[in-house]
């Protein structure tokens, strides 16, 4: 910042600035921790305050002991009596990247040696403080400004894992200890579905449902939330002697407090980034929300020399993950009509990045889930993408309101094709019932006949489709393999090589296994698990085509409801016309070799992790489910092998550590030609 000098010698505009800031992060503090209405993302937050930060480094000048870079920024509510703590609760400083870690790391260790650091998860809660006299819990009371919080011990006496009295006979004479307390995201779902019915605004996310449900009034209402609450921390203690942060949570364990098993002891920087790596890919593993890792030095008289600022301790940081929830303004809604007919409401929204992309629309799944969701047109809406997970809008910033939100209303007509829509007795789904005219589902089923889950046709891609659909080149599926060189003839875009490529990629196409091609029909409820169990068992579409409902449910993996919807598909004249037309293109439409048995790879699971130069990842999924294995994303005892390329990751140091064989390509391709044998002997 450049500009004028106040008498100071600080520029006018940083001054200004730094004014700014200061206001509205103490402005938003208060909306998330006093009033649980929080009105920005943490992310928004998190930027403002390193901003913030950023100014008092450049002048030290603005950093004052009122600035909210050095306060413990959870001011009090006037509904509960003052709780001085024991010994002051400080918060963490924030890390992001691996070289801020890095950078803290060497300024943790500048004067000492640490031989362990313990690495475990940062729930989204709220932080409670728990005070037990010889072993009866006596106080509870939340962080507030870190010396002073608010008294809540009635409320936290109805939180199950809480215990009132310590378990054994050698409770210490004064224990604090500090936690979490949050909503698992299950149970978040329920509350905010029953808010809803009731005609009150949801909450926006798990962590201020949780603060909510906390500082209820009435504990009788408390109880009726399932909080629960993980103990992460130490306070005042006599008569409680352990030489670790991990020693003490095995000891806390014992005393019957609820304590985190997720938690690892490693010896090494290197080890912390593999912590951290591991549940960056799994936080949606866990039951409840984390928001990133706590680092903290394990050997507690290292911890002691460490220290504190005013704000943090210095042998402890969180490292918070990318943000996958931000907030933005929900414009309007509409449906989209897919190839079964379902009717999906989604999102319009101002286009906000998050999860590492920007994002403009959010599904809203059916009509009961925007009613669930409570969410109005017009609102400001929380917006989650976690991975490669599809957008979804989790709620309303309801504090954000002004009165001129609308409610969504589902049409009475599909909007591409006029047909009145319907909604099955028992069914959450609007569906469009013109499965043979209506344009969206024509749109839509070729596209998914095509594309890489069914028979993979390399160049029919979605514009493709919808060309040759518009210009009546294509009426639906069965006609595709009838596509011709003349079929293209007088469109714009399709030269001699595009053509080339689409006829290959139909030539290749009519070779695939028949489970493809039940995966490419958009039958109800046939992904590729029920398609290749149905192919593996009956052999040929004339087999399913004509098997009693009972048969079909009988195969190992259909059951009762994907029998019922391929027996009504099959049963459509419509539908067996369409096979009709896709056999005489020259499809495979029964499966080659012997009927009868298991495929090699039968009952066995795989995890694939890395870059492998001669398979795709679509391609590996394949050849493991054609030969009867399964695929799974994680790591565990059970998983027969991982089949690791380059750039592997977490999942490499979890086979490691849980000892589970590890197939290169090479040992890959010999298990995929050969069986398990062979990838027994590959093994390495």
């Amino acid at each position: 910042m450049t500009g004028a000098l106040d008498p100071a010698g600080i520029p006018v505009d940083a001054r200004q600035r730094h004014g700014e800031l200061s206001h509205e992060l103490e402005d938003l503090a208060y909306r998330y921790y006093v009033l649980a209405q929080p009105t920005v993302a943490d992310a928004d937050y998190d930027a403002k305050m390193r901003e913030l930060s950023d100014i008092e480094e450049a002048w030290p000048a603005l950093r004052t002991p009122d600035s909210p870079t050095q306060k413990v920024m959870e001011s009090l509510s006037t509904d509960f009596a003052p709780a001085t703590h024991l010994e002051r609760m400080l918060s963490l400083d924030n890390v992001f990247v691996d070289e801020e870690f890095a950078a803290w790391a060497v300024r943790a260790t500048r004067e000492v040696e640490v031989p362990a650091w313990l690495c475990e998860l940062k729930i989204d809660g709220l932080a409670v403080d728990l005070v037990y006299d010889n072993g009866r819990l006596v106080r509870a009371a939340t962080r507030g400004d870190g010396i002073t919080g608010e008294d809540v011990t009635l409320n936290v006496r109805t939180i199950e894992s809480v215990p009132s009295r310590l378990r054994g006979d050698a409770a210490p004479e004064l224990l604090e200890v500090r936690g979490e307390v949050f909503l698992p995201t299950a149970a978040f779902a329920q509350l905010n579905e029953r808010l809803v019915a009731d005609g009150r605004a949801p909450f926006a996310n798990p962590r201020n449902a949780a603060a909510g449900s906390l500082r209820q009034k009435d504990p009788r209402v408390t109880a009726t939330r399932p909080l629960a609450m993980t103990v992460h921390g130490l306070g005042e203690r006599r008569g409680f002697d352990v030489p670790s942060q991990s020693a003490a949570y095995e000891r806390l364990g014992e005393l019957g407090l609820p304590v985190s098993r997720r938690y690892e002891v490693v010896d090494s920087t290197e080890g912390v980034q593999r912590y951290v790596a591991h549940w960056g890919e799994h936080r949606h593993d866990v039951e409840h929300d984390i928001d990133g890792v706590v680092i903290k030095v394990d050997d507690l008289a290292l911890q002691g020399r460490l220290g504190s600022t005013s704000k943090s301790p210095r042998w402890a940081v969180a490292w918070k993950y990318p943000p996958e929830e931000v907030t933005t303004k929900l414009n309007n809604i509409f449906v989209n009509v897919g190839r079964t007919g379902r009717v999906t409401p989604f999102a319009s929204l101002e286009p906000v990045h998050v999860g590492g992309v920007t994002v403009s629309t959010a599904t809203l799944h059916n009509e009961d889930e925007v009613k669930r969701k409570g969410v109005l047109i017009g609102d400001t809406v929380v917006v989650r993408r976690a991975g490669d997970v599809i957008p979804e809008v989790v709620g309303p910033v309801a504090a954000l309101r002004d009165g001129t939100e609308k409610k969504f209303r589902m049409p009475k007509k599909c909007p591409e094709c006029g047909t009145p829509l319907v909604r099955p007795e028992g069914e959450a789904d609007t569906r469009c019932p013109n499965t043979v005219g209506c344009p969206a589902q024509r749109r839509e089923a070729v596209f998914h006949f095509a594309g890489r889950g069914a028979l993979d046709i390399d160049g029919l891609g979605y514009e493709t489709a919808t060309v040759l659909l518009e210009h009546d080149r294509l009426h639906d599926v069965g006609d595709i393999f009838h596509l011709t060189a003349e079929s293209f003839a007088g469109l714009r875009g399709f030269g001699p090589k595009k053509i080339q490529q689409i006829l290959a990629g139909l030539e290749a196409a009519r070779h695939r296994p028949l489970w493809r091609l039940l995966v490419g029909l958009s039958i109800r409820h046939v992904g590729p698990t029920a398609a290749q169990a149905l192919a593996r068992e009956l052999r040929s579409i004339d087999a399913i085509m004509t098997a009693p409902v009972e048969d079909l449910a009988a195969v190992d993996g259909v059951g009762p409801t994907i029998a019922t919807a391929v027996a009504e598909w099959f049963g459509d004249e419509r539908n067996r016309a369409v096979v009709e037309r896709i056999r005489a293109g020259g499809a495979q439409v029964a499966e080659e070799g012997p009927a009868g048995g298991p495929g090699p790879l039968d009952g066995m699971s795989l995890v694939v992790t890395g870059t492998l130069p001669g398979f795709s990842r679509d391609a590996a999924t394949a050849a493991i489910q054609e030969r009867g294995g399964k695929v799974v994303g994680s790591v565990s005892k059970k998983t027969s092998y991982v089949v690791v390329g380059d750039s592997p990751g977490s999942k490499y140091d979890k086979a490691v550590q849980l000892g589970v064989p590890i197939l290169d390509e090479a040992g890959f391709r010999a298990l995929l030609d050969q069986g398990p044998t062979a990838g027994a002997a590959a093994e390495g």
